[in-house]
């Protein structure tokens, strides 16, 4: 799998920037497949940081009417990286 496969995006919300200006924590959408030692290695070639932890989570798609249609989102897969002390990752800081 290739390294930018990895990753899909990073996941923006109320709770995550806290463990970011907490905990130096960055939460990203990751492939399904993808195991922790892959998810570390592409962030840290990506970003050219010190990965030190990864939690990875299993996410359940949302159920979702339109109507008198009832269908279910995607599952997904999210993933918690822990930065060295003094790494950060530019692209969260504008959000």
């Amino acid at each position: 799998m290739d390294l930018h496969d990895v990753i899909k995006k990073p996941v923006v919300t109320e709770k995550s920037n806290l463990l970011i200006a907490d905990e130096n924590k960055y939460t990203f959408m990751v492939d399904k497949r993808a195991t922790k030692p892959q998810i570390k290695e592409a962030v840290e070639k990506i970003f050219k940081v010190k990965v030190v932890d990864v939690k990875t989570a299993n996410m359940t798609g949302k159920k979702v009417r339109r109507g008198l249609v009832i269908g279910k989102k995607s599952d997904w897969k999210k993933a918690v990286v822990t930065l060295a002390d003094g790494d950060r990752i530019d692209i969260f800081e504008g959000m």
